[in-house]
């Protein structure tokens, strides 16, 4: 709610929500033109290696985990747009409240999480996974958790729909689909990683329950050896040096400390912030306004 915070703040983080939109599309690109100008087994081994599948686990691949949220359909322009679209909705409305570098850690883990749910339940099962909808299952629940009576609008239309609701549908959808269709290993047109998305929605509520509440401060560090007062060097008793007291206005310290709580949020998002630190914007605010 306060605008001098959020104006500096939304332009350096949401550079982590377009990097991530710019890698997906990125790699759709690439893998469109090892499939259609190369083909063959150059197109084979660009999908082998970076998506996702039990075989590729076995022969040691462990980055497909991460790497397989980076791929896409190469023939449906239809499902990277559908993706790309919620990543931007729900990465806007989440990126603002954790903070970049967190940001980057849920939807990582929630890609890895996604995964390793995926092998569980697939390991016996032919298939691959790839997509990055257990990042953003994640991103659902973690804004489903900050504000859980938001209502869910897209292109400034509401859909009559809270936060809440939202994340508590799809829980519910993708446990029958576990069950009913992708543990059985049916096939229907509804059959998707339901798994996969579980996994991404465990992530968010773990990150929330957690990893949210904490503050990740810099811990001061002190030598932790010291040589004994009687072991120094001793030194003849000096005139004292001349001090000198640098005459710095109250405004100027106000700002110097806002800019560096600022700073702060921009790292580490708002949660980090003490209540000291808290009530120190405060006031700045209430003495903004009165100028």
């Amino acid at each position: 709610d306060r605008s001098y915070m959020r104006e500096n703040y939304g332009r350096s983080s949401s550079s982590a929500l377009t990097w991530l939109i710019c890698m997906i599309a990125a790699t759709f690109v690439i893998a469109n033109i090892f499939l259609r100008w190369f083909g063959g087994e150059v197109a084979t081994g660009f999908f082998h290696y970076l998506t996702l599948s039990p075989e590729g686990i076995a022969s040691g691949f462990i980055w497909t985990l991460v790497t397989h949220g980076l791929i896409h359909d190469p023939n449906s322009l239809l499902h990277l747009g559908l993706t790309l679209l919620m990543l931007f909705v729900f990465g806007r409305m989440v990126l603002p409240e954790i903070g970049a570098r967190r940001f980057v850690m849920l939807v990582t883990a929630a890609v890895a999480m996604g995964g390793i749910a995926w092998l569980a339940v697939n390991w016996t099962h032919a298939g691959v996974l790839f997509g990055a909808s257990a990042s953003i299952s994640a991103l659902i629940v973690v804004f489903a958790c900050l504000a859980p009576e938001q209502p869910i609008t897209f292109f400034l239309i509401d859909i009559g729909m809270r936060a809440k609701h939202l994340a508590i549908g799809l829980l519910i959808v993708d446990v029958l689909g576990l069950v009913l269709l992708e543990i059985p290993g049916r096939s229907s047109w509804f059959a998707m990683a339901h798994s996969a998305h579980l996994g991404g929605m465990l992530t968010g509520w773990l990150y929330f329950r957690f990893v949210h509440p904490r503050s990740w401060e810099p811990v001061e560090s002190k030598a932790a050896i010291e040589l004994p007062r009687w072991f120094r060097k001793s030194r003849r008793s000096e005139a004292p040096a001349p001090s000198f007291k640098v005459n710095v206005s109250p405004a100027e310290d106000m700002r110097a400390e806002v800019d560096r709580i600022l700073d702060k949020i921009n790292s580490d998002g708002f949660q980090s912030l003490t209540p000291e630190e808290k009530s120190r914007l405060d006031h700045a605010r209430d003495h903004l306004s009165r100028r």
